[in-house]
């Protein structure tokens, strides 16, 4: 890790001595990289984006033009302690995205995995926990506290209220609100938004067997067509998960759940 290479470097922009950029970081026209900053190698930054410390930034992430990264949590509460963002690899930000570090309410940092698409105008909130592949659509937009497991994809202008959890490789519709927490593997939309089936595509797709969608299926008729408390649903879908990692993540999930799950 190098100050910086200023070959790669634009002439306009401007990158605190604090700063610590790999030596082969690109960092386009008019942008502003701030004290606590690191980025990693191979990492390319467009024109116009603005990074505040303390941030961390890995990989061969590709961050577009105009976004906003690691700035004050928009959080009342916030007294300008010092709190982090940290983003893994591979990750692709397009324009006009916004990333807040961490809140002391919390655990002070904001965390994104790996190989994810933030989609131009998307929001990540104070204090939410990301993870590997997902979407966000454009216009789509987490509160504090937000957890989003694994492959989740949401639609385009998804609203998501804050210390909600979002289940792995579920899928939000284009324009839902999501008060409530969504389990694993669940497609939700409409207006109010609400349970839709199961995401099979998105199982098929990423290599889960037919035997783990045919269960989760069941599991799905199980919470959400028997009228049954929530965790009655859990005791019944036990039966099911002795040789299911999915459905047992499923389980687990539910065993842990926030908010009560949107139904």
């Amino acid at each position: 890790m190098q100050r910086w290479c200023i070959s790669l470097i634009d002439s306009t922009a401007l990158i605190h001595g604090h700063a610590e950029l790999a030596d082969d970081v690109s960092i386009g026209a008019f942008s502003v990289i701030g004290a606590d900053v690191k980025i990693d190698a191979g990492t390319i930054i467009g024109s116009h984006v603005v990074i505040k410390g303390p941030t961390s930034i890995g990989k061969k992430n590709r961050i577009y033009q105009f976004t906003s990264i690691g700035e004050d949590p928009q959080d009342k509460k916030y007294a300008f302690e010092v709190t982090r963002l940290e983003i893994g690899d591979r990750n692709t930000i397009r324009e006009f995205t916004s990333m807040h570090r961490g809140t002391q309410q919390d655990n002070s940092v904001t965390k994104i995995g790996n190989d994810n698409l933030f989609m131009a105008y998307t929001h990540v909130a104070h204090d939410c926990i990301i993870g590997d592949h997902v979407i966000m659509a454009n216009g789509a937009s987490l509160a504090g506290h937000v957890r989003l497991h694994d492959h989740a994809i949401l639609g385009g202008f998804t609203l998501v209220h804050q210390f909600t959890q979002i289940g792995q490789y579920s899928f939000a519709a284009m324009g839902s609100a999501i008060t409530q927490d969504i389990p694993p593997f669940i497609m939700v939309g409409g207006k109010p938004t609400r349970p839709h089936g199961i995401n099979s595509v998105g199982m098929e797709r990423n290599g889960i067997s037919a035997e783990d969608i045919r269960l989760i299926r069941n599991a799905y008729k199980i919470i959400y067509k028997m009228n049954l408390r929530l965790e009655d649903a859990i005791e019944k879908m036990q039966d099911l998960a002795s040789d299911s990692n999915q459905l047992s993540d499923m389980i687990s999930f539910l065993r842990n759940v926030n908010r009560g799950i949107l139904r």
